[in-house]
């Protein structure tokens, strides 16, 4: 069992920045991809970046591609989504996901946060 808290969502202005962060708990953080998926008010969930267990391969949706960065510390068991360049219409709340299969745009994971909300103001 994995048990994943999110933390770091709040208000900011167009074009600011926020880190989130998810901490994860047990002893086999490694061993799981790590992604951070979004849903904003009256839309599906999206993904929106991931990376593999090593941290050494990393993916994300075209919307964010160059304004956001995933990456990991596998000795904190947590995983970071830095977000520069903020828009409104990024806001949503932010989840982040494990899985033990590898990284997938869908949200097959198989564990999940409860979420920390971002909203961004014009």
């Amino acid at each position: 069992q994995v048990q994943l808290v999110e933390s770091g969502g709040g208000l900011v202005q167009a074009g600011g920045s926020l880190r989130l962060s998810c901490a994860a708990s047990g002893r086999t953080f490694s061993r799981y991809a790590m992604a951070w998926f979004r849903r904003a008010p009256g839309k599906e969930r999206e993904f929106v970046a991931g990376l593999n267990g090593s941290g050494d391969r990393r993916y994300s949706a075209d919307s964010v591609l160059g304004r956001f960065t995933i990456s990991r510390d596998n000795a904190k068991n947590t995983v970071y989504l830095q977000m520069n360049s903020l828009k409104p219409e990024d806001t949503a709340v932010y989840y982040c996901a494990a899985n033990r299969n590898g990284v997938l745009r869908t949200p097959e994971y198989d564990y999940w946060g409860q979420g920390t909300q971002v909203t961004v103001s014009s």
